[in-house]
């Protein structure tokens, strides 16, 4: 297998509001035995929340990372060989929901006007929007799904993993659980400034800093100290129905009405989940295959029997049909 870490510095990210690095350290992958001159499908792989493109490179003695899982597949003839791009979208807030917003970054437009042109410069990849393709797990399986609403005109082919979608369900239980969370560091500000200051990371407060990554994605407002709008009251924990409706403005299932005919163009979709998601985000995904279905979007659809982690896995069933699409 062929896998470089490449340095890649942003223009777009000078001056993001989180201070994050511009420089990121991007892993891409390529398929051994190319013949000269040859040219394959360029993908690019999204982490999910807490992950980034090196943790895709993580040993794992139960199971391959995943440019071991790629090369398995490629030389049992079930992918055509391909390039893959391993964004490196970690932020401050812990991940990337791969969007633009005021209060974190132009993260969508960092991977269409950045890394794209700059992949086809660089790899022997076959060049054009019809040989692109986007997957991922989680936040990245949502900011792949966005990719394809949204930047249509970049990717035509997505994988959408155990995705973020129909907020209500996925989100409420960790809202109810930030609540206490932030009061016990004084409020936002007070939680803003103290979470990274733990040898490791409690799991009590995992549920606080998903909410408020996800405000900064979804609610973004310049006005504020920080950045953002949390979706409720500080003070009661009442629901902020105005500012949750610009989260529900995100959510996959709330979009492909305004974006059939974006996602109709895409040459392959595929939406799967577990069964036993924790997030209760196998909801989300019927909900989100009745609406493509209701709009006339073509897509496959996939529910199975497990949970919300460790679906690296899954990839064994998915992309070989996106690539194929993509040649």
């Amino acid at each position: 297998m062929s896998v470089t870490i490449e340095a890649f510095d942003s223009p777009l990210l000078v001056g993001n509001p989180l201070g994050d690095p511009t420089l990121r350290r991007v892993p891409v992958y390529v398929s051994d035995g190319l013949e000269p001159g040859a040219r394959v499908p360029l993908l690019f792989a999204l982490a999910g929340f807490m992950g980034t493109g090196l943790s895709m490179l993580r040993y794992d003695f139960y199971q391959p990372n995943l440019p071991e899982l790629l090369d398995a597949l490629v030389q049992s003839g079930e992918l055509p060989r391909c390039a893959v791009v391993m964004v490196d979208g970690m932020t401050r807030l812990g991940g990337n929901q791969y969007i633009d917003s005021s209060a974190v970054g132009p993260w969508a437009r960092h991977i269409c006007e950045e890394l794209v042109p700059w992949a086809e410069a660089r790899f022997p990849v076959l060049r054009g929007r019809e040989h692109r393709g986007v997957f991922g797990i989680s936040s990245g399986g949502y900011g792949a799904f966005m990719m394809g609403a949204e930047q249509s005109e970049t990717f035509s082919g997505v994988a959408m993993h155990s995705g973020d979608c129909y907020f209500d369900y996925c989100y409420l239980p960790d809202l109810i659980s930030s609540i206490e969370a932030l009061r016990k560091f004084g409020g936002l500000e007070g939680f803003w400034g103290s979470w990274r200051g733990h040898d490791r990371l409690p799991g009590v407060l995992v549920p606080a800093i998903n909410i408020v990554a996800m405000s900064a994605f979804y609610s973004p407002n310049p006005l504020e100290k920080l950045g953002f709008d949390l979706p409720f009251d500080e003070g009661t924990g009442e629901l902020r129905p105005e500012v949750f409706a610009r989260w529900r403005a995100r959510d996959p299932v709330n979009l492909v009405g305004k974006k059939s005919a974006a996602l109709r163009s895409l040459r392959h979709l595929h939406v799967e989940c577990g069964l036993r998601d924790e997030y209760h985000l196998q909801h989300g995904a019927r909900v989100l295959h009745a609406r493509l279905e209701q709009q006339g979007v073509p897509h496959s659809f996939d529910l199975f029997d497990d949970g919300h982690r460790g679906l690296m896995y899954r990839y064994k069933s998915s992309l070989p049909a996106l690539v194929r699409a993509l040649v």
